[in-house]
């Protein structure tokens, strides 16, 4: 009886053992476990599947950016440019450091100017109307009488 229980019980272990990877299981004759091994027939086959494959995609992005296109020509939208922003380069000295170095005040007066450019004209006009206040508020404030 124990004898027909360890046999039993022996082959299902060697079983476990071949589906864990543990044992050595014996290989099917057709049965490879690498890529090298393929057909190239099948190699070639799945490369080819996979350049129709991605001449699909671009297909359908073609399309879609058309579609795209005539909605921005229709409505007067204009497309957002991506803007790519140049690394500066590193200073001497800089090479650790985490922080960026101040920008001139040429620099900023010059992208606040891109910027007000880009504002619909009635903010422009309140931009200097605050600007102007505020420069007032500014001298006033010095005199005596006013405080």
């Amino acid at each position: 009886m124990e004898f027909i229980a360890k046999q039993m019980l022996s082959s299902k272990m060697g079983e476990v053992k071949n589906l864990a990877g543990g044992g050595e299981g014996e290989k099917k004759e057709g049965e490879e476990g690498t890529e090298g091994g393929l057909d190239p027939e099948i190699i070639k086959a799945r490369e080819e599947a996979e350049e129709a494959r991605k001449e699909k995609h671009r297909k359908m992005e073609e399309q879609r950016e058309g579609m795209r296109q005539g909605i921005r020509d229709k409505y007067n939208i204009k497309k957002k440019e991506v803007v790519v922003e140049e690394v500066p380069q590193a200073l001497p000295g800089m090479e650790g450091r985490l922080n960026k170095p101040k920008a001139d005040q040429a620099l900023l007066a010059q992208q606040a100017a891109m910027a007000d450019e880009d504002l619909p004209l009635m903010q422009q006009v309140e931009k200097g109307l605050n600007t102007v206040k505020e420069a007032a508020t500014g001298l006033f404030a010095k005199l005596p009488f006013f405080k």
